[in-house]
């Protein structure tokens, strides 16, 4: 089992390195891609709510400091797959889109006493959406000779990964705190391409690319205070650094003659021109005797200050800088909840997790000066023991969730996701005593 575990994180290791996690999102043609949801599989039945929890068995990377509740005698491994069917809807017209991806792989052991450590490989944001659209060059087609038409193209893809290492200490009873050191990487490529019907009219491709190689650092801590013998509160708080990725971003004026296919290329790039956001988070997580946990979040991501490379032309003369006020803050509050009998009761289903979540989060994009979309999203999911003769420690996280993107006058997105996740818990450090 040992050598299964560690054959599938190399191979997680090796999708995730060569393929982003899925989107269809024309929201990712902005700022550095649709964010990605970096929950783990149980967290993902809870809609993302993570900030106080502390488990024994799963790994919670939203908080770093919950490293330091894992089993002393697990060694816990956590990959999650997700399929996911996307509505898009402008004007009357609808698209359906389809994704299927691996998600994440981590893993979390005890490496001391009141010492956890997590590793594993996650994506922070996606880029990948394709679509055009064909109008007449005349607004009144109907009354003219001339019938020209002209069409726009727009593609995406790429994206960020995401490995860390981390380490969670719980130096006295209900106190504890940790950290994430991650290496984040990845290419975001961005096309436009605007071509007429007329033959005599120029093709003008934009073409955009950046490549990012750059650190993360995230800070947590968590108190758990006994209100009772029955019920405890725990406070969890966290801090994302934010700083200048030090990223070179490019953008390509292609110009080509539609009759020779000759191309006329102008080169324009912006030095450190990315940036990822201080974010700040706050949760408060109500356990009842173990079998209700209730909780509540919030996140505040400090977007409004970045600037983000534009390509603008002014009075005839075209540019590539930075510009501000492309953003707002992002605030995103999370309700959600987790209940189990028992683990230890002999009943299948009263050993099951139920779990359910909702979240809303505000817009943080600005679309030609106008604020982009809100998301709303509910999430509903079980946690199913694996039971055999060999492991009666591991899990099979299963959950729905459906989020809808929408802001008057855009596209309206609404996406529907099972996300499947496999937490192997192995016994691995227990020490057997022969008399």
């Amino acid at each position: 089992m040992k050598k299964i575990i560690a054959a599938a994180f190399l191979a997680g290791l090796a999708v995730q390195v060569s393929a982003q996690s899925g989107t269809n999102s024309p929201y990712s043609q902005y700022g550095l891609g649709a964010l990605a949801s970096q929950a783990t599989s149980f967290n993902r039945g809870m809609n993302g709510l993570a900030y106080g929890f502390h488990e024994r068995n799963q790994v919670n990377y939203a908080n770093p400091a919950s490293y330091a509740s894992v089993d002393s005698l697990s060694f816990i491994f956590d990959a999650g797959v997700s399929l996911q069917l996307t509505n898009f809807e402008e004007n009357g017209n609808k698209v359906n889109a389809k994704n299927a991806d691996i998600e994440y792989v981590v893993a979390s052991f005890r490496a001391f006493k009141h010492v956890g450590v997590s590793f594993g490989l996650l994506p922070y944001t996606n880029v990948g959406y394709n679509f055009s659209n064909t109008q007449n060059v005349n607004a009144f087609p109907s009354t003219s000779s001339v019938n020209a038409t002209y069409s726009n193209a727009y593609n995406g893809s790429g994206g960020l990964d995401l490995v860390y290492l981390g380490a969670g200490w719980e130096p006295f009873k209900g106190f504890s705190f940790g950290a994430n050191i991650g290496y984040l990487w990845g290419t975001l490529n961005r096309n436009s391409t605007n071509t007429y019907s007329d033959s005599y009219v120029n093709t003008l491709s934009k073409n955009y690319s950046a490549q990012v190689k750059s650190y993360k650092v995230d800070f947590g801590a968590q108190y758990t205070y006994a209100v009772d013998k029955k019920n405890e509160l725990t406070l969890g708080l966290t801090y994302s650094l934010g700083h200048n990725l030090g990223t070179e971003a490019e953008c390509n004026l292609i110009s080509t003659n539609s009759q020779t296919s000759v191309s006329d290329t102008t080169r324009y790039v912006v030095s450190n021109s990315l940036e990822l956001p201080h974010t700040f988070g706050v949760g408060l997580m109500w356990n009842h005797n173990n079998r209700l946990k209730f909780g509540v979040d919030y996140q505040l991501q400090k977007w409004a200050k970045l600037k983000y490379p534009q390509l603008t032309t002014v009075n005839g003369t075209t540019s590539y800088n930075l510009v501000d006020g492309q953003f707002n803050d992002r605030h995103k509050f999370t309700l959600g909840g987790d209940y189990c009998k028992g683990e230890r009761y002999r009943g299948f289903f009263s050993r099951m997790h139920y779990r359910a979540g909702f979240s809303y989060a505000s817009p943080y994009l600005k679309i030609n000066g106008v604020d982009g979309p809100r998301e709303l999203s509910a999430s509903l999911g079980v946690g199913i023991p694996i039971l055999n003769a060999y492991n009666n420690r591991s899990m099979l996280n299963i959950s729905a969730e459906w989020a809808n993107q929408s802001v008057t006058g855009m596209i309206k997105e609404n996406m529907f996701r099972i996300n499947v996740g496999f937490t192997f818990n192995e016994r691995w450090f227990a020490k057997f005593k022969v008399e």
